[in-house]
């Protein structure tokens, strides 16, 4: 009985009773008490008290066998308690299911390991709300490196209609994908693991694989990235001085610039590593902070902004005509000055001029142009708005101008590389803008991996994950806006802020000073690449530990509390080579493509599970459709290519092998993804759709229906015959093979399922790809026609039977097998089936041999739809056969005319595009020779002297029955009692009846053995046998020596008295052949000369 009932005993007065509690734990009461069952309001305890996370899940109850019932309220369904839990039971485990995040095991472990003495502190149930769950982290994702280093540059270039048309499109995306993620993130508990784990629960193992390592490289450049980022910041904006490499030369400035990146990049990455290593819990403690930093710096910029409306800030710049000045060296924006009365050259004479002194050699630009002071940030009410709406792109090395600005150009423009003025260090294009923007959107799965942390993440997730795109998107389109409209031109598009002193551009933008937002932006990014470097190591680990990816099992392990060091390792190793590339701007493209793809899959998951309106797919979140999924996948599709068509057609191609990766090696995975349920519906939409009427001739090919035979452990006697079916499809049709056992199903069960795992193993080895299925009858012959007639479904069906020869039917006492045999050639041909028969199929060739120079002989006697001359040709198609050629053979008769025949076959092979050398052979009429005549008398002697043999055993079964009747009938007389009959009807003997009876059965014995060795052979059987004789003289003289003989097959008597007389013949045909196939064809043309 349950814990939650109790027995209580109803006694008079206030009498004790006397209890003790029974092993099954309901109370034995004293014989005058009437027990009354009442429910205890005390909760019921199951297993150990630790929630897993395999518990919501019906069939685990293997911790609860014994405790679900013990008493007989439930016996009706006792059976099913054994395999299944009781109502109860399952609403109480739904009720305590708890998610932990990944690790919190492992570090609960380690932290009882490290103090023994401590007490183990109960784990704190998931607390997270949608504010500080999902929402902030993914504020703090999204808005990032791009923002700060980058969107004025991009809004400069590209202009402010152009950067809000990427804007949107990427914020777009991103908000499709939300809505999908929302969906996915919805449809039951989302356990820890984030957007791998949706994906690949959504699209199956290989997808998930796939996309999964696509976003772990993603989430690893980003760490890249946000690494560059912030060296870029600390050599660029706060300390220039501590660049290790000098450009002595102004046009040595950039590759000094991305040699210092490498050299402090490695140097970041190692620290972070490190830190990450030690201890993670102090990178999650310091989140607040660089989240702190995220929010301060934007807050900082928009106090900037509203600032400019009546109080700009001073940031003179520096016009030469109308080329934009590198003010780093000189102080005054002026040729010359006056300084007491006398005319003295300044700094910026000397960067271009020879010398000081007034005569001196300058350049022409400089002689003809004058500089000019023009505020850099003019203010929202200046009306510098206008001049930012369209873009100016341009080649690296173009020079950063103001198109107002009267300019003198110079005949001589080759020493412009080496003067000091601002210039683009990168070609520029829309879609290269594209690429490097989308980073700053990406962040959005903030929120679902951290999904076992939150209160509620079927409520969290979505409107957390869509308030922060939404938030930053109004940040981002504000910002392309506020910065065209405050910022001059020339500013916004000088990428290092050289036109202002050195100074970030975003920065002399904020109020109350630059430092707010250098500061603000370098702690914000390094606290992404930490995070960055913590959550990329635990994606890899989860993918590894799902074991679908073999060679990354290795990343599953780490260290005693669970931290993921290999994992870490490699994450450092790959991070090393976006450091390497060093330059902010080709990073961000590449993790572009990865972030790309996982938004793809996601929104084809969630389109994907709502078209096929999976039984399962019932999101809370009820605002999606397919189409909105759709558009996204094709918005992220096309961001791939007009990013970069060549990193996009890289990032398939990487995640294509890492698909057919994953289905070569075989995931053992399934997981009710979609994928499966898109394939069954396919097949079903093809099956419909496939007709019943046989297929036209042009797209005629075997489907194969093969007949196996099984060893007494139910293991399969003839692998060659998979390897052969193998060679002959190449992969493609249809396979289905199949076997019988003897008996019942309700007997045979596991029996059964064991055959069928055997013929799957086997067919995985002999890499035959197919159907397997393994029926039980009550006889083999049953069996075999069952599943000729019932094997395939719809328009996909077999139409060729393929079967091994039984060799040892000579040897066999037992008819059945031969008989077996003739009646399966009979059912093939009734059902309208090619069939092809295999001899010696034990010495045919594995799939791992190459035959050499050899022949594939056709001995085409009787056309039966061309099926001789089609296989051949597919064998050849096959690496084992690819070497060997195909000889012909034909037969001519005495009237025939044989030159003319072969001159009409090779036109014929000509049409039909076959490759084959003929040969017509000449059978004349010959006696029948006496050795036929003896082989036929043999035959039909043996099969006379079986048939007595059958007949001698039947009657010694009847005389030992007699025997035994006689007996049972005398000892029931003496004992004078009558005795139930036996079960077999029997005649009543006495002595001088048996001794006749017996007599007469020996005399009609020798009678029949007399006339055994007088009999005469059937004239028909001999020339059957003669035919036999004369068509195996020529085969073997011709074909002896080929690698494999193709041969007309006979057909089976009509009359099922010479079936034994057919397997002698069909025995002479082939004797002294090695590998023979006898094909037999289904009735209809298989080849045609027709296009």
């Amino acid at each position: 009985m349950s814990d939650r009932f109790v027995v209580v005993p109803v006694g008079q007065g206030n009498e004790q009773c006397s209890e003790s509690e029974g092993a099954e734990g309901y109370s034995i009461e004293p014989q005058d008490a009437v027990p009354v069952l009442e429910y205890s309001r005390e909760p019921n305890r199951y297993g150990d008290g630790m929630p897993k996370e395999s518990s919501p899940f019906i069939n685990n109850t293997d911790n609860d066998k014994g405790n679900l019932y013990d008493g007989k309220n439930m016996a009706l369904f006792e059976e099913e308690m054994d395999s299944n839990p009781m109502v109860s039971s399952l609403l109480n485990k739904l009720a305590n299911y708890t998610n932990l995040t990944q690790g919190v095991k492992e570090h609960e472990e380690a932290d009882d390991d490290e103090g023994s003495a401590k007490t183990k502190k109960p784990v704190k149930s998931p607390a997270l709300g949608t504010l500080i769950g999902v929402y902030l982290p993914c504020l703090q994702n999204i808005l990032g490196v791009i923002l700060f280093l980058r969107l004025t540059w991009i809004v400069g270039t590209a202009g402010i209609m152009e950067s809000l048309a990427i804007v949107v499109m990427t914020c777009s995306c991103t908000m499709l994908t939300a809505i999908s993620m929302s969906a996915i993130a919805t449809n039951g508990v989302v356990p820890a693991g984030g957007s791998y784990y949706m994906i690949s629960r959504s699209l199956g193992p290989e997808f998930g694989g796939a996309v999964g390592l696509c976003f772990y490289l993603g989430t690893t450049f980003a760490g890249s990235m946000y690494i560059l980022g912030t060296i870029e910041i600390l050599l660029t904006y706060i300390v220039p001085s501590a660049a290790i490499f000098k450009a002595e030369k102004k046009e040595d400035e950039a590759e000094a610039l991305l040699n210092n990146m490498r050299v402090y990049g490695t140097c970041c990455l190692t620290l972070m590593s490190l830190v990450v290593f030690v201890g993670v819990k102090y990178v999650n403690k310091l989140a607040l902070v660089f989240l702190a930093c995220v929010i301060l710096s934007i807050l900082a910029i928009y106090a900037g902004v509203i600032k400019t409306a009546f109080e700009p800030p001073d940031f003179p710049i520096c016009l030469l005509g109308n080329r934009t000045l590198q003010n780093h060296n000189f102080d005054q924006c002026l040729k010359t000055m006056e300084v007491d009365n006398v005319t003295v050259t300044t700094k910026l004479w000397s960067l271009f001029c020879d010398s000081p002194d007034l005569n001196a050699t300058c350049n022409e630009y400089f002689t003809l142009n004058n500089v000019t002071v023009i505020q850099g940030i003019p203010g929202l009410t200046s009306g510098v708005i206008r001049d930012n709406i369209w873009g100016d792109y341009g080649p690296n090395g173009m020079l950063v101008e103001n198109k107002h600005q009267a300019s003198e150009p110079a005949a001589d423009t080759s020493q412009d590389i080496y003067m000091p003025y601002v210039a683009n260090d990168i070609t520029t294009f829309f879609t290269l803008l594209v690429g490097i923007y989308f980073p700053s959107v990406t962040g959005i799965m903030a929120g679902s991996n951290r999904s076992g942390d939150l209160r509620d993440a079927q409520k969290s997730i979505p409107i957390g994950t869509i308030m922060a795109i939404a938030t930053t998107t109004f940040i981002y389109i504000s910002s392309v806006i506020l910065f065209g409209a405050c910022i001059e031109g020339v500013v916004l598009r000088d990428k290092f802020g050289d036109s202002v002193k050195g100074n970030l551009v975003i920065g002399i933008l904020a109020w109350p000073s630059p430092w707010v937002i250098v500061i603000g932006s370098f702690f914000s990014c390094c606290g992404a690449g930490l995070q960055s470097l913590t959550g990329a190591p635990r994606l890899l680990q989860a993918i590894a530990r799902d074991g679908i990816v073999p060679f990354l099992q290795v990343f599953g392990h780490g260290k005693a509390n669970g931290e993921p060091t290999w994992a870490l390792l490699l994450t450092g190793g790959i991070c090393e080579i976006g450091i390497l590339i060093a330059s902010l701007d080709a990073v961000a493209p590449i993790l572009s493509m990865f972030f790309l793809m996982c938004y793809l899959f996601v929104n084809l998951a969630c389109a994907l599970q709502t078209l096929l309106r999976t039984p399962n797919w019932r999101p809370r979140f009820k605002f999606y459709h397919w189409a909105l999924s759709f558009l996204g996948a094709s918005l992220c599709l096309s961001l791939m290519f007009i990013s970069s068509w060549y990193y996009a057609l890289v990032a398939m191609l990487i995640a294509g092998c890492i698909y057919k990766y994953i289905e070569y090696r075989g995931a053992e995975k399934e997981w009710g993804d979609g994928i499966n349920g898109l394939s069954l519906n396919a097949a079903r939409y093809a099956l419909i759709r496939l007709e019943e009427a046989p297929p036209h001739t042009k797209n005629w090919r075997p489907q194969m229906l093969l007949l196996l035979n099984l060893d007494s452990d139910h293991t399969v006697k003839h692998p060659r015959l998979l390897s052969f079916c193998t060679q002959l499809k190449a992969g493609k049709g249809l396979t289905i093979v199949g076997s019988v056992l003897e008996g019942t199903y309700m007997t045979k069960e596991a029996e059964v399922k064991k055959a069928e795992q055997n013929i799957k193993s086997s067919m995985t080895t002999e890499r035959t790809k197919g159907f397997c299925h393994v029926v039980a009858s009550s006889n083999l012959r049953d069996g075999f026609s069952h599943l000729i007639q019932t094997a395939g479904l719809g328009g996909m069906k077999h139409n060729t039977v393929l079967m091994a020869w039984p060799g040892t039917w000579k040897q066999s006492n037992d008819p059945v097998s031969w008989k077996n045999f003739i009646e399966t050639v009979r059912e093939t041909t009734a059902a309208h089936q090619a069939l092809l028969v295999a001899k010696n199929v034990d010495s045919f060739p594995t799939n791992t041999d190459r035959l050499g120079q050899g022949t594939i002989d056709v001995w085409w006697v009787v056309h039966d739809g061309g099926l001789l001359m089609l296989l051949p040709f597919l064998l050849r198609q096959h690496k084992v056969w690819r070497k060997c050629k195909m000889r012909i053979f034909t037969v001519a008769n005495m009237d025939d005319n044989s030159i003319q025949m072969k001159k009409d076959l090779q036109m014929f092979l000509y049409h039909l595009r076959l490759d084959a050398e003929v040969e017509v052979v000449e059978m004349h009429d010959s006696d029948i020779s006496a050795f036929t005549y003896e082989k036929t008398l043999v035959m039909e002697q043996r099969s006379q002297m079986l048939k007595q043999m059958q007949l001698s055993r039947t009657e010694r079964e009847r005389e030992a029955q007699l025997i035994h009747d006689r007996n049972t009938a005398s000892h029931a007389a003496l004992n004078d009692k009558a005795d139930a009959g036996p079960d077999r009807v029997h005649m009543t003997w006495t002595k001088d009846k048996f001794l006749t009876e017996r007599n007469r059965n020996r005399a009609e014995a020798n009678m029949g053995v007399r006339d055994i060795f007088n009999m005469k052979p059937n004239q028909s059987n001999v020339r059957r046998m003669h035919t036999a004789v004369k068509l195996n003289e020529v085969v073997v003289n011709k074909s002896q020596g080929a690698h494999l003989v193709l041969l007309n097959m006979p057909g089976p008597p009509k009359n099922r008295g010479g079936d034994e007389n057919y397997m002698e013949f069909l025995e002479v045909l082939l004797e002294g052949l090695n590998r023979v196939l006898l094909v037999r064809g289904g009735g209809r043309e298989v080849i045609t000369i027709y296009s």
